[in-house]
């Protein structure tokens, strides 16, 4: 993970600045039926300290984990999903309540807010495969909502380069160490969190306020 030292602060402030920016989007047209009981989304969209600190701004969800999907349990190391060359993705488990929130409404802050699905195979300062943009879909609802948004999306023309997420089927999810879990919360801080990660949850605040939920609220 290139992960930023105070020294380059100044810099990638205004790279990120002006390479990751919120972009409002649609509802999505198809979405996942309602139901009663609980709901997974696996999403990949850079470093997962980023991803984690957005869905879980989300009303609805219950629990994020950061961990990694795409590749095979025996590499699920960071060590070596660093390397990109594992087929590792750094990737969020998002458990959800259907009743409060839809699939394709999680999409929406995705696409919206949580990274730039523009960014092949990087995200701001990260690069390599391991900070691809993907949907790991569960099953062929999913799979099928989040294909139709993508070509919404690509059709309205919200972006000004073309999308380029995977729709992958998800073999398998790899919780990530114990000291990558819930980064953000405990490092508000650290110069890459307030740099890349924390202008995320604003734009959801400002964005999508019927979505954003303050920690502090009960879930």
């Amino acid at each position: 993970m290139n992960r930023l030292i105070p020294g380059a602060f100044a810099a990638a402030s205004a790279f990120c600045a002006s390479s990751t920016p919120a972009v409002a989007l649609p509802d999505p047209a198809i979405d996942v039926p309602l139901s009663k009981s609980s709901g997974t989304a696996v999403l990949a969209g850079g470093c997962f300290w980023g991803m984690d600190g957005v869905f879980k701004h989300v009303k609805g969800v219950t629990r994020v984990v950061a961990g990694y999907a795409g590749g095979k349990a025996d590499t699920a190391r960071y060590e070596l999903v660093s390397s990109g060359q594992t087929g590792h993705a750094e990737s969020v488990r998002i458990t959800y309540d259907p009743a409060r929130i839809r699939y394709g409404q999680l999409l929406k802050v995705f696409f919206s807010v949580a990274h730039d699905p523009t960014q092949l195979n990087r995200q701001g300062p990260d690069s390599g495969t391991q900070y691809r943009s993907a949907v790991f879909y569960v099953d062929a609802e999913q799979k099928r909502v989040a294909l139709a948004y993508i070509a919404q999306l690509q059709a309205a023309h919200v972006f000004s380069q073309p999308i380029v997420t995977q729709v992958s089927p998800l073999t398998g999810f790899y919780d990530a160490e114990a000291h990558h879990q819930d980064y953000l919360a405990h490092h508000p801080n650290q110069p890459y969190i307030v740099v890349n990660d924390a202008p995320k949850i604003e734009h959801l605040r400002q964005q999508l306020p019927a979505l954003y939920m303050n920690p502090a609220e009960s879930r």
